[in-house]
């Protein structure tokens, strides 16, 4: 007589087995029955739950915490190498790529740590609704309006606090601890790497993680009117939404475009910055003008200390970054000259275009992006990431240039 402690579990022990512990929750709106699974980012048996829902149940249709670029990410790892770098310049787009590279690279040391994919279970997801010739819906905000909201919908207390979270998420050299790895277990992917922080600022964690409550909710019920074929719906989302979206689901009235709309769209740059910053260049410029007005050699002193600041600290961010001597050189011209540059072109873009063109990146660069991202010598070894970095710091040497200049300027009024 066999051993029934030696037998194989048969496939529906095995999937039983598989989803226990495992938080699922069921929600009927509308005739469509919603199957959400609450899942870890990093977590094997989460990725075991997936599989083991899909051989249990039958569905129409599959539906994962995922955006169109976050799908196309997993589906071709290697998408970065498509990546227009002089385009992502010039259109102002490199902070929201050096955010996205940041992520991926607290990922990247999350699966190099633990042996764990972040994400592998909506892969898994997305695998099943491939095999079963299921309907596959991504049903998340997309990455790049989410950090939009969390940026722009915070106090300059707090987006100091975001870009904070995002440097320390890349150059951190300490391992992260296996707490964090069980908040991410119960949490956002975005939300870890941002830190404790996010859990203490309420706006930002609204961005992360109401918003999107809100979000995939109502784009569940709006995929559902547009296919009333899909009775059966799998979720897969993370632990964290799981409360959220099964709240929003059986409560929200609203058509789903109205609740979609106005979460999809970037919240515009406070117009309030910009005037500061041009008040703040008129003032030191009618401080030099008055200055050559009571002794000409008073004003070109302060017209000379306009240039040297601006100058020699934009031309410092890009050496730091590790730019190319042109491009160095690029950045202490383009510095001083703010008033005479067109709107919305840094001393960063050229420094950075100056870059790019030099150093043009290989499709090694491309190919070896993730991995490099792992350590803080990796940014100034991948062109890629070099050139960003050229951009950003050039960027923000030419602002403490023009306010250490400012200040120097205007005590010479006194």
């Amino acid at each position: 007589m066999n051993d029934p402690a030696t037998e194989p579990a048969k496939p529906h022990q095995a999937a039983t087995d598989a989803l226990a512990n495992q938080p699922v929750t069921r929600v009927t709106r509308d005739g469509v029955e919603y199957v959400l699974l609450g899942t870890a980012h990093v977590s094997r048996a989460s990725v075991d739950a997936v599989k083991a829902l899909v051989e249990r149940e039958s569905f129409d249709a599959i539906a994962v915490e995922l955006c169109e670029s976050r799908a196309r990410g997993i589906r071709d790892p290697d998408a970065f190498a498509k990546m227009d770098l002089f385009q992502v310049i010039r259109t102002g787009k490199a902070g929201m790529v050096f955010a996205s590279l940041a992520l991926s690279s607290f990922q990247q040391r999350i699966a190099e740590q633990y042996g764990i994919e972040p994400g592998a279970e909506m892969k898994a997801a997305m695998a099943a609704a491939d095999a079963h010739g299921l309907r596959l819906w991504l049903v998340d905000r997309e990455i790049g309006t989410t950090l939009n909201h969390a940026y722009r919908g915070v106090r300059l207390r707090d987006r100091l606090g975001i870009i904070g979270g995002l440097i320390a998420s890349v150059f951190s050299h300490d391992d992260i601890d296996e707490a964090e790895i069980e908040k991410l277990k119960q949490g956002d992917i975005l939300e870890g790497a941002f830190g404790e922080f996010a859990r203490q600022s309420k706006p930002l964690y609204e961005a992360l993680i109401g918003e999107r409550d809100r979000f995939m909710a109502a784009r569940l019920r709006e995929e559902s009117s547009a296919n009333p074929e899909a009775k059966r719906v799998l979720v897969v989302i993370g632990a964290g939404h799981l409360a959220g979206v099964e709240r929003e689901l059986s409560s929200q009235q609203e058509p789903p475009r109205v609740v979609i709309e106005p979460l999809a769209a970037k919240l515009p740059a406070p117009r309030w910055p910009k005037y500061f910053a041009i008040a703040v260049m008129l003032a030191i410029f009618a401080a030099i003008a008055f200055l050559f007005y009571r002794n000409a050699a008073m004003g070109w002193h302060a017209l000379r200390d306009w240039v040297i600041y601006t100058a020699v600290l934009s031309a410092l961010g890009a050496a730091v970054a590790g730019g190319h001597p042109l491009s160095v050189l690029t950045a202490a011209v383009m510095g001083p000259l703010k008033p005479l540059r067109p709107p919305g072109l840094s001393s960063g873009v050229f420094s950075g275009t100056v870059e790019a063109w030099l150093r043009k990146p290989r499709v090694a660069d491309f190919q070896s992006l993730r991995k490099d991202l792992l350590h803080v010598s990796g940014w100034w070894r991948n062109r890629v990431a070099r050139t960003l970095l050229v951009f950003l710091l050039t960027n923000l040497g030419t602002m403490a240039g023009e306010y250490l200049a400012g200040a120097r300027i205007f005590s010479r009024l006194i």
